[in-house]
């Protein structure tokens, strides 16, 4: 088996109610922790990726300090280290997680390839080290930090499939756009009742 899972950025801020909360994150939380419980034997390698933001600084720009946010490039704080928005969002059953990476750490990173797990390992090289070739990705936000993360590893050569009842996104224009720009990159959009966890 060689396929992996990526749950991207399941974390408070990202959530309702959250500093960057997004519609349907909740749902998109416990559904994860749904399919888990059923597909967990399907992945010989489950990543969960959080924002580990500095609480010292700006985060080389990535936070709007001195004026508005533009929600393109600068945002508003949030999933600063070792708040309860930086935390995984409750709904989100992580027993059956084997690698947590943390991105951002004082530098914009949107994708998970810009993140490493506790050890210093990055995700291409724990990938290596496990043979994958293949990567399911769910998680939030769409037109952000799981496009990214979808377009890196079609770059590093994985088979790519977005399952798209597990993500929710910003707004609906930019999410949509997202999935086709991942679609046309080559990535597969499906959704994890026609995937059924199984490799291609």
């Amino acid at each position: 088996m060689t396929r992996a899972l990526f749950i991207i950025d399941v974390q408070n801020d990202f959530t309702e109610g959250g500093a960057l909360g997004v519609d349907g994150g909740a749902a998109v939380a416990q559904g994860i922790t749904d399919y888990l419980t059923t597909h967990r034997d399907a992945y010989s390698l489950v990543v969960a990726s959080r924002d580990w933001h500095s609480g010292e600084n700006d985060n080389g720009g990535h936070f709007a300090v001195d004026a508005e946010p533009d929600f393109v490039t600068t945002w508003p704080p949030h999933c600063v280290a070792g708040t309860p928005g930086a935390e995984y969002h409750p709904a989100l059953d992580t027993s059956g997680v084997d690698v947590h990476i943390r991105k951002g750490q004082g530098k914009p990173a949107y994708s998970i390839y810009d993140g490493t797990d506790d050890e210093g390992a990055s995700i291409g090289e724990l990938l290596g080290t496990h043979g994958i070739t293949d990567v399911d990705v769910v998680g939030i936000a769409t037109d952000y930090c799981v496009r990214a993360s979808a377009l890196d590893a079609l770059e590093h050569g994985q088979h790519v499939r977005v399952l798209t009842d597990l993500i929710a996104g910003v707004a609906v224009g930019s999410s949509e756009a997202a999935l086709a720009e991942l679609g046309h990159a080559g990535a597969v959009i499906t959704s994890s009742n026609e995937s059924d966890g199984a490799a291609r």
